[in-house]
């Protein structure tokens, strides 16, 4: 059984204590710390949503990338998209417009790739913070710096930006709604 860590201590990571980067893979299908988000109820009502305009990760997402550190995460999509993968795609925008690089890969081109299917942060490559899940809710999170795990979640990172499409590019050729149809193009976005 892992040990797992206060939410605090991650906190501590995301607030102030990574170097350069916080990098994060997000690979479930919905979360429930969405749903308790009023965006989400606005999202379910709408089908679009502002985000969480004035919400303080948004604040610290400004203050870390404006002292030069980069925060940046690559989302898996299902084909066709699940309720709480459009709500992130139609919130995304906030977290772009903050300062945050996202882009998104679908699920099956991220298995083909050997993307890891496994929820976790990456700080300055050299800690991971492992999420542990029950079903949508997030029941722990584990601190990693044993050397091999660290550099395979740093190969899963290279790999799932390398694959991955800027979340402008993706949610432009994806539609607001009509994402069946889309696919990855297998090709590198700079």
């Amino acid at each position: 059984m892992p040990e797992f860590v206060p939410q605090e201590r991650i906190a501590e990571f995301i607030n102030d204590g990574f170097e350069h980067t916080a990098w994060r893979l997000e690979t479930r299908t919905g979360y429930a710390s969405d749903q308790a988000m009023p965006s989400y109820q606005e999202f379910l009502r709408t089908g679009d949503t502002a985000g969480e305009v004035g919400h303080r990760w948004f604040d610290n997402v400004r203050r870390m990338v404006a002292s030069g550190k980069r925060f940046e995460r690559v989302r898996l999509v299902d084909n066709p998209p699940t309720t709480g993968q459009r709500y992130l795609l139609a919130c995304g925008r906030t977290n772009v417009a903050a300062g945050e690089g996202i882009r998104c890969l679908w699920r099956d081109d991220a298995e083909r790739y050997g993307v890891n299917l496994s929820d976790f942060w990456l700080f300055d490559s050299r800690t991971v913070a492992r999420f542990h899940f029950d079903g949508e809710r997030t029941v722990g999170m584990e601190l990693v710096t044993e050397p091999t795990e660290v550099l395979r979640a740093c190969q899963i990172r290279d790999a799932a930006w390398h694959y991955a499409v800027r979340y402008e590019e993706f949610r432009a050729t994806s539609g607001r709604g009509g994402f069946t149809a889309c696919r990855s193009t297998g090709r590198r976005e700079t």
